[in-house]
């Protein structure tokens, strides 16, 4: 019984109670994690992607995969703001065979070359940073778009367009949502912000990090991210540690890039398959791209983009979700909350 233990053994064990307590009261809470319901007419797939699509063509449909992970509040933004809304859930059924696969999942799939993975390994070997992130294929299986991140419910009907009605046959997707976008107003300008490094862009002569904004003009994304993300005090000081620069992704502006060829804005935006303004592309100038943002993300999540390449995590974790998760887990070990809807 403790009272026959002396008060001096008891005491590192005190301390070590006091501690681990103070510790525990002190660790930062974790805010913004929302679960889905997926909808139950998503297909219920072996995940034999061969067999997926061969069944999807005889149907005259086509496979959308839905790469998701738990607790993903943008997946959540997905299925509840878009999936929800009637003329997308009928064009999706009609249209699209839709396969749920979890991005840490460890169920089977075999690839279209037989392959076969766990369901995280499956994600990895495509690259698949972000959720969600949907992948659009062919009848032969190969990827006809992918969509990284959550887009609002407008443009995506838009990708389902491009997509069910076999556009890419005729014309690239940027150039068919361009077609389809209001012509901006003659006057636009885009916004300015005191980290952007002016012109004339010469990228081949840059040490530091890149950072380049694609934008366009009468773009009210572009508007919400300047107002709501680079307004941010964390994210605008990340932003000035890089070489930041703005291009207008339709304009003819003259520049030199990292690794050295001559061209335009509008003409290297194509060449990096920039389909939506705004879209922000991180470079290593030694070793090229290292991530984009094209999507809607908030506050946790851009900062996260900037640090990742800032701080040289992604020489050696090529996972940015479990970079995420590991920052996360940093900042609470501080006390300090995260919420990543923010």
């Amino acid at each position: 019984m403790l009272k026959h233990i002396p008060f001096s053994r008891l005491l590192p064990l005190l301390l070590l109670f006091y501690f681990w307590a103070a510790s525990a009261a002190t660790e930062g809470r974790f805010f913004g994690a929302r679960e889905t319901v997926y909808p139950d007419w998503f297909k219920e797939s072996f995940l034999d992607i061969r067999e997926d699509v061969a069944e999807a063509t005889a149907a005259g449909r086509r496979v959308l995969l839905f790469f998701h992970q738990n607790g993903c509040p943008y997946c959540n933004l997905m299925v509840e703001r878009n999936l929800s809304q009637r003329d997308i859930e009928e064009r999706m059924r009609r249209e699209f065979d839709v396969i749920g696969v979890n991005m840490w999942g460890d169920r089977a799939v075999t690839d279209m070359a037989g392959e076969e993975l766990t369901e995280k390994g499956f994600a990895a070997a495509l690259r698949v940073q972000f959720t969600p992130t949907l992948l659009f294929l062919d009848e032969s299986g190969q990827a006809i778009l992918r969509l990284n991140g959550y887009i609002p419910p407008a443009t995506f009907a838009l990708a389902l367009e491009y997509v069910g009605g076999r556009h890419e046959q005729q014309t690239a997707y940027r150039d068919f949502l361009a077609s389809r976008q209001v012509a901006a107003a003659a006057d636009g300008q885009l916004h300015s912000q005191p980290f952007f490094i002016a012109g004339p862009h010469d990228l081949s002569l840059v040490q530091e990090p890149l950072a380049i904004f694609f934008e366009q003009r009468d773009c009210p994304a572009c508007g919400r991210m300047h107002r709501e993300l680079l307004s941010d005090p964390e994210i605008s000081d990340l932003v000035s540690r890089t070489h930041a620069i703005q291009l207008d992704m339709w304009a003819a502006t003259p520049i030199i890039t990292p690794d050295g060829a001559r061209t335009t804005a509008r003409e290297w935006a194509r060449a990096l398959s920039i389909n939506y303004a705004p879209s922000v592309v991180l470079f290593d100038p030694q070793t090229g791209e290292v991530i984009r943002s094209e999507a809607f993300f908030k506050q946790f999540h851009t900062a996260a983009i900037f640090d990742y390449l800032l701080s040289g995590a992604y020489k050696t974790e090529p996972s940015f979700q479990r970079y995420l998760s590991a920052r996360a887990e940093h900042i609470r070990a501080q006390g300090k909350d995260v919420d990543i809807w923010r």
